[in-house]
């Protein structure tokens, strides 16, 4: 990779992690339209601590504050304690899935037809969620056990690249009768746990495949993941009850039709 190049991957990385866009399918696709070589595992890994230092920056209070209560307060008595439980039962299924099926996600699905078919037809789900959504009066201010469950299961699709995390999370929420604030804000809170392991198992393929390390593009895909990921998070939540979520489906309808179109 050239830095220009470099500066490009962060950019998409940090805009399109908490985006409901999927910024696997962004990654996969840059450097297939660029023709660009694999920008390898270490880039990989600092562009989602990257993302991850601006969400845990984002949500530092929030953080503090479910982590005391986590370990002070009793689960179903507290909001902040529950929240905690509920970003660990809801990781369990994607870390199951992610485990078994590691394999073969990244020998059978990072084509683009199936970033294709995998963002229209989630995109087109997340519409509907919205819409229901909308439609709604009153909003859940608890999240129930099975509830996180759920959208734990949920999440476990965002595997499929095109899927979307963060998209294919904030879907379930909707469905599930939750307000556009409290849907955002667990969403982003389970992508900690979930950029932590998907890191990690990245580390371990770095350890049995070693690649030449050049600090100086690791360290600007660091930071401009980070502050494109930080605004985006601002952004994203400031706005979102004026402008709804039709303009991300829009997105994935179109860029569904010129992958399958293209490609």
């Amino acid at each position: 990779m050239d830095f220009i190049q470099t500066i490009i991957l962060a950019i998409v990385q940090g805009v399109s992690e908490f985006l409901p866009i999927s910024s696997s399918a962004h990654l996969i696709l840059v450097p297939k339209l660029g023709d660009w070589v694999d920008q390898g595992l270490a880039f990989d890994v600092v562009l989602h601590l990257g993302t991850l230092s601006a969400v845990i920056f984002y949500y530092r209070h929030s953080i503090g504050e479910i982590i005391v209560a986590f370990f002070s307060k009793n689960p179903n008595a507290d909001v902040d304690a529950k929240l905690g439980w509920g970003v660990i039962v809801a990781t369990i299924p994607v870390g199951i899935a992610g485990l078994l099926f590691k394999g073969v996600i990244e020998d059978n699905l990072r084509s683009p037809e199936v970033i294709a078919y995998a963002t229209l037809l989630f995109g087109l789900l997340l519409g509907l969620a919205d819409y229901l959504n909308r439609k709604r009066g009153t909003f859940k201010a608890d999240i129930g056990w099975l509830d996180m469950l759920i959208i734990g299961i949920f999440q476990a699709l965002a595997l499929i690249p095109g899927t979307s995390r963060s998209g294919i999370t904030i879907t379930a929420a909707l469905l599930l009768g939750f307000g556009y604030k409290l849907a955002l804000k667990f969403s982003f809170l389970l992508s900690i746990p979930v950029i932590v392991l998907s890191s990690l198992l990245i580390f371990v393929d770095l350890y049995q495949t070693p690649e030449p390390v050049n600090w100086i593009f690791l360290a600007t895909g660091f930071l401009t993941a980070g502050i494109f990921a930080y605004l985006t998070l601002y952004f994203f939540i400031k706005s979102l009850e004026k402008i709804s979520m039709l303009p991300f489906v829009a997105y994935r309808i179109i860029l569904a039709a010129v992958l399958l179109a293209f490609f």
